[in-house]
């Protein structure tokens, strides 16, 4: 393999903080919000549709908007970083994989991201390229950033929906992580099990199977 693509939400960054802060923007209790990206993203829908239980009619955009007015935008820091990110990115690039970061997030994440220096060659995010997984066009842009072939180039994610089941079908190699609710929720499954290349607990897991 040449390069190592990641997705970016509980896959090497936390989601809480993110959530949490909508949960307080909106008064609702943290828990409430939680509980509730987790049955719309269990029932295949984007987790935005919490926001939209709990709100009907809301213009997410404009509400993320004000957020930043109010000094209350998204914030992210080496404390949202799963502990394994930079060890994991660092030993890849020594061994000469190119390390991509691309996930559905905002273009203010992208911008955050980058402040963080993390160890990768290249990072974007869906709202930068306009385009956001499952789309192939999102799949083309990873595949643009490989700067490798699909067989060479392996995508490593926590979503099936989002992330192995798309990246499969555009050819790409996959893994599967076991991390965060949706990690956690489909390891088992066998349409992912049979379709991942890969499933893993960590992403310290990774070296290795380059080495193989």
């Amino acid at each position: 393999m040449e390069t190592i693509v990641f997705d970016i939400g509980e896959t090497l960054v936390r989601d809480d903080r993110y959530w949490a802060s909508w949960a307080d923007w909106l008064g609702v209790p943290r828990h409430t919000l939680s509980a509730l990206v987790g049955a719309v993203t269990a029932q295949g829908l984007d987790n935005a549709e919490a926001l939209r239980l709990l709100r009907p009619g809301i213009d997410i955009a404009a509400e993320y908007a004000a957020r930043e007015v109010a000094g209350r935008g998204e914030r992210l820091d080496e404390t949202d970083l799963y502990n394994d990110v930079r060890p994991a990115l660092t030993a890849l690039r020594e061994l000469g994989v190119r390390v991509v970061i691309a996930g559905n997030q905002t273009i203010r994440a992208g911008e955050l991201l980058r402040d963080l220096d993390l160890p990768a060659d290249f990072i974007a995010t869906s709202g930068e390229w306009g385009c956001a997984k499952p789309s192939p066009d999102f799949f083309a842009r990873v595949l643009g950033a490989s700067q490798a072939p699909a067989q060479d180039t392996v995508y490593v994610g926590d979503h099936p929906m989002n992330d192995t089941f798309p990246a499969a079908r555009a050819g790409l190699r996959t893994v599967h992580l076991r991390r965060g609710p949706w990690g956690h929720l489909w390891a088992a499954d066998p349409q992912v099990r049979e379709t991942a290349d890969w499933v893993v607990d960590s992403l310290m897991d990774l070296p290795a199977i380059v080495n193989e």
